[in-house]
């Protein structure tokens, strides 16, 4: 397997990792403007980008997705609930994408958004065991993500809760996490600025993962919502229409 992390706008992290020897690989959370990255990468590497996926229809930045997608042939991907004018392929809770010998399973982890997903990714050559979770905004190092952008908090909160606990943490403590954004972003309150963990190290020190009643939980979470995105109307209008 090959993987990479690119510091991007708005504190944003994507990736884009695959299989170097099948020649296949998947694109993750591109921001507007690193389309060229990824093409250049996907060069370097001599491989196919199969699939570019969202791990949520963003607020905070615009998304580079479907120029990428459109550039390279590839399938553009998000989960069967975001709501969008434009043709997709729809994920769905427990879906398997083959890049090669590299396998993701799609989680569906509502609480951030909707449509929110956790990608659990494995390279067959070592282990069908995940090595690393995409984990989008849902779980952060140092945070977890805010539950208001729906407009229903508490409600949104709730869900994160059991997104965490019900599917997240489930994990072995020695699986990585890397998320969509570090420190900088207003997608999650105390974010760090390191942009990998493990969950093991999350579980111990993450402030809000050792939080195990749920309505304590949606108390706290909902009492240190960061200010909205700039301009996120406008924004998600442009990462929704046609």
């Amino acid at each position: 397997m090959f993987f990479k992390q690119l510091p991007t706008k708005e504190a944003s992290l994507s990736y884009l990792f695959g299989c170097g020897t099948l020649g296949k690989a998947i694109a993750v959370d591109v921001v507007a403007g690193d389309e060229g990255w990824f093409e250049a990468q996907a060069q370097q590497q001599g491989v196919t980008i199969s699939h570019v996926i969202e791990t949520h229809v963003h607020a905070d930045h615009y998304s580079g997705g479907r120029v990428l997608a459109e550039r390279m042939g590839s399938k553009y991907c998000l989960h069967e609930n975001a709501e969008v004018a434009f043709p997709f392929e729809k994920l769905h809770d427990g879906d398997v994408i083959e890049a090669g010998n590299v396998f993701v399973k799609v989680l569906h982890t509502p609480g951030h958004t909707m449509d929110s997903i956790t990608l659990a990714v494995s390279d067959n050559r070592r282990s069908v065991e995940p090595w690393f979770l995409i984990t989008g905004d849902t779980l952060f190092v140092g945070s977890i993500g805010r539950p208001d952008l729906a407009g229903r908090e508490k409600a949104m909160a709730a869900m994160l809760f059991d997104s965490l606990h019900n599917k997240i943490l489930n994990f072995p403590d020695m699986v990585e996490i890397y998320p969509a954004h570090q420190a900088g972003s207003v997608c999650g309150a105390g974010i760090s600025g390191k942009p990998v963990s493990t969950l093991g190290f999350e579980k111990r020190f993450n402030p809000m993962l050792s939080v195990n009643d749920k309505d304590k939980f949606v108390e706290m979470l909902t009492e240190t919502i960061p200010p909205r995105p700039v301009e996120m109307d406008k924004i998600v209008l442009a990462n929704t229409c046609a």
